[in-house]
């Protein structure tokens, strides 16, 4: 599966843009269509508004996207992801200007 360092927001239950948000790794599989995070099993969807991603079990949905450099992850209001113990030395160098690992190419 491929692993990659994301941003990850819920949506459900709170307005635009309120949720609590993540910086972790996130494991998707071959086709990107199903992302494992925090013991949840996330599957992408269209059509949803402000969501991409939606548990499988309880139906909440998920904003799930690369982190951005300038850390403005979300778009409508400021955002403080927490960032998980194991992703933090990875982050932390992406922002300093290093690429994602499993993004060197782009």
């Amino acid at each position: 599966m491929p692993r990659r360092i994301m941003f990850v927001q819920l949506k459900t239950g709170f307005d635009t843009d309120r949720g609590p948000s993540w910086i972790g790794w996130v494991d998707f599989s071959k086709t990107w269509g199903t992302a494992n995070f925090h013991g949840r099993t996330l599957r992408r969807a269209g059509g949803m508004f402000d969501a991409n991603f939606y548990d499988i079990e309880t139906s909440e949905e998920f904003w799930v996207s690369g982190p951005k450099r300038d850390r403005a992850d979300t778009r409508y209001a400021p955002s403080d992801p927490e960032v998980e113990p194991e992703a933090a030395e990875a982050y932390a160098a992406f922002l300093d200007g290093a690429p994602l690992p499993g993004r060197e190419n782009g």
